[in-house]
């Protein structure tokens, strides 16, 4: 682990993988460090951010003393169930890519928990690792200019579930109905960082 003074307010920890970040997130979040006002992860990266300048001093001793732990964040993590229709207009060319058939591509999704690593791209939009290592494929060649909300798809090592219609190049499995971004829910965002997701085939 590195750590980096970000501006007069904020660390930056750096991170060796994806899954090393989200322990981070989970450990520093579970341990309410006085001070701390936000916790924001990213692929390999998690700023952390206290209330007032001339505070960093005391937050990094805070994390030095701390111990990542992302196999307990998988295992102790919050579970959602995502119902998925799998009829994405890219279904067979993922089935192409890996070798597989629809069918089994359906069940590889499936038969794996993802979990949320980090949010970007849009509001609510989750970035999931963690799933059947045979489903990693490459984003489309060509971006679509609209992708329907709910949209359910696959891009490298990530699956992600569009929270709204928009511009995309993900391969596109199938679509849920369920709402990831709702400014009346609190949180807003459905998936949050460290969370686990368990897609069903189904409505």
């Amino acid at each position: 682990m590195t750590v980096l003074t970000y501006g007069d307010r904020s660390l930056l920890i750096e991170a060796d993988t994806t899954e090393e970040a989200i322990g981070w997130t989970v450990a520093i979040n579970e341990a309410e460090l006085p001070g701390v006002v936000d916790v924001v992860p990213g692929a390999k990266t998690v700023l952390v951010t206290a209330d007032g300048p001339g505070r960093t001093g005391a937050l990094r001793t805070a994390l030095e003393r701390l111990v990542p732990a992302p196999e307990k964040a998988r295992r102790d993590g919050p579970t959602i169930d995502v119902p998925v229709i799998y009829d994405g207009p890219d279904l067979n060319e993922v089935a192409r890519l890996t070798g597989m058939t629809s069918e089994e591509v359906v069940t590889a999704h499936t038969g794996t928990p993802w979990q949320v690593a980090f949010g970007g791209f849009a509001p609510g939009f989750a970035y999931l690792i963690g799933g059947d290592p045979r489903l990693q494929v490459p984003r489309r060649d060509e971006a679509r200019t609209k992708v329907p909300a709910g949209s359910v798809g696959l891009a490298g090592e990530f699956s992600g579930i569009y929270p709204r219609q928009s511009p995309g190049g993900w391969q596109l499995l199938g679509h849920t109905d369920l709402r990831m971004w709702d400014v009346d829910r609190n949180p807003p965002a459905l998936l949050q960082p460290g969370t686990l997701v368990r897609f069903r085939s189904g409505s």
